[in-house]
């Protein structure tokens, strides 16, 4: 196969890469077609071969003064929207450019343009690994033929820098044609130790920087965050110590952005469509919380305060739910999370040492490390499930685009080498439990009905086949793992040399591997391939390792976001076809918060935030029919409008009101935008993004009216309710154990613990990251063999405080005792609240309210005091009626709120009513009670009647929760004891609609 490329000054899709060469080529506007010669000493090497003393090399000049090309950077910063330098501070210029939108092709494209522009010919490419190096030259491989046909086979020559070739220096310096050198920063970063600073015959003894030095080289720094070791660091010294004419650094999570030039972030990548899609299909599981799961979220030393986030199962009180937890040395596990499967886990020790932060418990030999987790559900049957999916989404796939023409590549990350491939002391190879696990998992796709197509050919290859590992690779063959540095990077010769064999392998096998001729189909990774290292037509990712690492979900994602390609090597822009689906165990909302959260923290990208650039950048056409930008200065002016209205705030955020006029278009702009307002919306629009939103236009204040409020009705309603009560309880311990008995009997099964896949695509836009779900699988069921069992009759003793007597008996003579051993959590949790929905409503049935004293009450003036507040939306208007104590009827329901409260109003009968505002109170043992209604009536003349009403959608007891139901029953005991044999006060419950409370009168 050969790859195809698009030229992107021809096609339209590729303008993107266009832009970002322009923006490069026109900081030098204005340069003359001129290069730069100067004499080279060749004092050694000359004489032994009789060549002359003096040999005339070929550099790059610089004819532009650096006030000229401050002019130029700030022309270009304000057409691609970016943040204008204010003075030329270095020589560095920054380009940003998401991984998969082809940053490589653009440089290399760009080395051309500036030759043919203005004849400069001398470039260094330096790379921060042996990965992107080989993928660096690979690229130049596979594009040459593509290069030379457009720029009439201009001479090039390209080369890996090796400190034992170093006449490969002298040639650069020397000759006329384009010189492009690629070399890694670690071969030019030790001075002491590295040849490039030493004297060298191959040189003519002249020391091969200073060949470079007089070039005056054009650098270009693929991914500088990883070669410039900080802004002092020995790799930016190293790039410095070159002299070069300028410094352009190219990468899509830069730290330092030094005079930016362009900028293709995260969110203009998925925006344009110029790399796959993302759905994750997430593994959900339920029911699996038998055994302790720790894991470690971040740690942090503040004032000299050391501390650790963990995520743990925490007894909520009602349910168990993983949650995060702050801790410090000396803190209990199982007190912190309340529950006794966390005995034993005390904190020792927390290190916030970089690179190696971790947490140590005192019942644990190994410590805890940043991103890693321990316990929770089986961890081989989880993977085992994991690896089954990718294989029936990768066969899904295959399904769709083989007849297109598109091989289907999937991808997994694996945590440990030796679980996938493993070699003994004798030299054998044996496979480890992931390689097993998918050749079984395959072996059963293949007997189903829906893949047999895929494997009907007589040439079909055998599993073993399909599967493969790319690790790196040590001096006798064998697979190990990497041994590396903080940053990444090989710590030693060895693992260099280790290193060099498995990437050269990776790189120069791209091709092949996209061959429906190679039948690898399924590649395990663990460390070789986390940045350099992509294929077009990854279209699964596997994460069997944690994602909780710093930028490891970017990086993970990354290596599978290039478009596909066919077997003839065409890029396919399809986006029905490009979809990348990854593989993980957190649900998809956490993938999308944390994604959004890398997101912000690699780019600086700020979502939902508006700024002088983006407005400024905008082009429209004025009435005089030119083309024009906004500008720096009418940017500024329309953000101090935008804030001025509360549309932004002090950061450029945008607020709920300023979303809701763009949503429904009624945005007014100053008149002296008018020409631009339909950009200037876009932008905005753009940069709100989809989120849901409250209508903040919708809430008001709700004002109470005097008038009906110190009416004579109302002031006799109230003075009839306002009085307030205590109770006591009083019940027959045999009576409340037969009943609990009964509760279990009747209680749900004990479910087993089961796994639901979860499908969402991840959609990324200037308002943020969101997922939206699309589809969800049947359980399947997981069993739990030998699971520990917690002491039942503590915990239930905890969760219910009846005595541990009690609860013996009550679970004995349930006989469902033997269910605990299928989901001892579950178990509990069911028994708990069966146990205490029994307790309830013994409670009430027992229950006694008395009224406190004739000082004790609710003020009337609360209503003037307590501020009421609603959305429009849940709000009836009764302000042109005098019955209703308040202008508005804040309602819940509208269904039944709301038409009650429309019934109220109509009904002659009603004389004045309120819905009770929340601070009207009425203490149960099962927490407070709020009523609903407050209404005096008046019947056909006779005398008045005080109720009091709580209104449901239905009449019937079994309808309401046993929680509801406990309250309204305390509601009645609440007033039958203050109506004090009152026969005109009612508390009517529950009633549907005002036919319901005259019929309970």
């Amino acid at each position: 196969m050969k790859l195809h490329f698009d030229d992107c000054y021809s096609d339209e899709r590729l303008s993107y890469q266009k832009d970002a060469i322009e923006a490069v080529c026109d900081l030098f506007r204005g340069q003359e077609i001129c290069r730069s010669e100067f004499t080279v000493t060749f004092s050694q090497i000359g004489q032994l071969h009789g060549l002359e003393q003096h040999q005339l090399g070929i550099g790059n000049r610089l004819s532009l003064l650096d006030s000229e090309i401050l002019a130029n950077l700030r022309d270009i910063q304000l057409r691609n929207g970016l943040e204008l330098s204010e003075s030329l501070e270095s020589g560095d210029f920054t380009v940003e450019m998401e991984t998969g939108t082809g940053k490589t092709y653009v440089y290399l494209r760009t080395i051309f343009e500036l030759r043919k522009r203005f004849g400069f010919s001398k470039f260094v490419i330096v790379v921060p690994s042996v990965a992107i190096k080989e993928g660096v030259y690979k690229s130049i491989e596979i594009m040459e033929e593509h290069l030379r046909s457009l720029y009439a086979n201009e001479p090039f020559d390209y080369f890996i820098y090796d400190s034992s070739k170093l006449g490969q220096v002298r040639n650069f310096a020397t000759s006329k044609s384009i010189q492009i050198m690629i070399v890694t920063v670690g071969a030019i970063n030790k001075k002491d130790v590295n040849n490039l600073y030493k004297d060298s015959e191959q040189t003519g003894g002249e020391k091969p920087i200073d060949l470079i030095r007089v070039t005056r080289p054009i650098i270009i720094v693929d991914e500088p965050q990883s070669v410039d070791g900080g802004l002092s660091g020995a790799g930016k010294q190293a790039l410095d110590a070159m002299q070069p004419l300028c410094t352009l650094r190219y990468s899509a999570t830069h730290v330092n952005k030094f005079n930016m030039v362009y900028q293709l972030n995260a969110v203009d990548a998925y925006e344009k469509k110029l790399v796959k899609e993302i759905e994750v299909a997430s593994a959900t599981i339920e029911g699996g919380h038998n055994t302790p799961y720790i894991k470690l979220l971040e740690v942090s030393n503040t004032a000299n305060r050391i501390r650790a986030k963990l995520e743990l199962d925490v007894d909520t009180g009602q349910a168990v739910a993983r949650k995060s937890v702050t801790v410090k040395a000396g803190d209990d596990l199982s007190e912190l999370s309340g529950r006794n499967v966390y005995e034993g886990f005390i904190v020792e020790n927390i290190s916030c040492h970089e690179g190696y932060e971790y947490i140590q418990f005192i019942n644990q030999d190994s410590p805890l490390l940043l991103g890693a987790s321990i316990g929770g559900v089986n961890d081989d049957s989880l993977k085992r499930r994991m690896i089954q999916r990718t294989i029936e989404e990768h066969l899904e796939k295959e399904l769709r685009y083989s007849p297109l023409g598109i091989k289907v590549l999937s991808l997994f990350f694996i945590d440990r080498v030796e679980y996938y491939r493993k070699y003994k002391a004798d030299g054998r190879v044996e496979k480890g439990k992931y390689a097993l696990m998918f050749e079984e998992e395959y072996q059963l796709a293949l007997s189903k009905p829906r893949y047999r197509s895929l494997f009907k050919a007589a040439s079909a290859p055998r599993i073993d086949e399909l599967h493969d590992g790319y690790f790196s690779i040590d001096r006798k063959g064998g697979w190990a793992e990497m041994d590396l540095d903080a940053e990444g990077q090989p710590k030693n010769q060895a693992s260099r040399d280790n290193a060099e064999r498995a990437y050269h392998l990776i790189m120069k096998d791209k091709e092949k591997l996209l061959s429906s001729d190679t039948p690898l189909q399924f590649i395990f990774s663990h460390s070789a391939l986390r940045e350099g290292w992509d294929n077009p037509n990854v279209f699964q990712i596997c994460a069997l390792r944690d994602m909780g690492t710093e930028r490891e979900r970017r990086q993970t994602i990354g290596r599978g976001l290039r478009l596909c390609v066919d077997q003839t090597g065409t890029r396919i822009r399809d986006h029905n076809v490009n979809t990348l689906t990854v593989i993980a165990t957190e649900n998809y909302e956490t993938f999308a918060e944390n994604l959004q959260k890398e997101i912000e923290r690699d780019t600086g990208i700020k979502f939902g935030i508006i700024s002088v650039p983006q407005i400024a950048s905008i082009r429209f056409m004025n009435n005089q029919g030119i083309i024009e930008h906004i500008g720096t200065e009418r940017s500024s002016t329309l953000l101090e409008y935008l804030r001025s209205m509360n549309f932004i705030d002090s950061k450029g955020k945008l607020q709920d009101s300023l979303k809701i006029k763009l949503n429904i278009g009624t945005l007014e702009l100053p008149p002296e935008y008018h020409e631009a307002r339909q950009q200037i919306i876009e932008t905005l629009k753009r940069t709100a993004g989809k989120l849901e939103i409250k209508n903040a236009d919708e809430r008001r204040v709700v004002s109470c009216r005097r008038a009906v409020l110190e009416s004579e009705e109302f002031k006799a309603l109230w003075e009839k309710i306002k009085y307030k009560t205590t109770y006591r309880v009083f019940f027959n311990n045999d009576a409340l154990e037969a009943a609990c008995i009964d509760s279990i009997k009747h209680a749900p099964p004990i479910p087993r613990m089961k796994l639901t896949w979860r499908k969402a695509d991840i959609l990324i836009g200037k308002g943020g990251v969101t997922a939206n779900g699309t589809n969800e699988s049947a359980p399947e069921y997981m069993g739990e063999d030998g699971l520990p069992l917690p002491d039942i009759l503590t915990d239930l003793q905890d969760k219910t405080q009846l005595t541990r007597r009690s609860l013996f008996r009550i679970l004995k003579d349930s006989e469902r005792l033997d269910d605990f051993q299928i989901n001892p959590q579950a178990y509990i949790e069911i028994v708990s609240e069966a146990i205490n929905r029994a307790k309830r409503l013994a409670i009430v049935d027992g229950i006694k309210y008395q009224r406190i004293g004739d000082g004790i009450y609710y003020a009337q003036q609360l209503f003037l005091d307590e501020e009421l507040t609603g959305y429009v939306r849940n709000m009836l208007d009764v302000r042109g009626s005098s019955k209703s104590v308040y202008e508005y009827v804040v309602y819940d329901s509208p269904e039944v709120e709301q038409s009650f409260a429309q019934e109220l109003e109509e009904n002659e009968a009603v004389k004045v009513y309120t819905k009770l505002p929340g601070w009207f109170q009425i203490s149960t043992p099962l927490g407070s009670y709020n009523p609903d209604w407050a209404i005096l009536v008046e019947i056909e003349g006779q005398e008045r009647l005080y109720l009091v009403v709580e209104t449901k959608s239905s009449l019937f007891n079994d309808d309401l929760r046993d929680k509801e139901r406990a309250k309204i029953e305390c509601g009645r005991a609440h007033f039958e004891a203050i109506r004090e044999d009152d026969n005109r006060v009612h508390y009517i419950a529950p009633a549907r609609n005002l036919e319901d409370v005259f019929e309970g009168i």
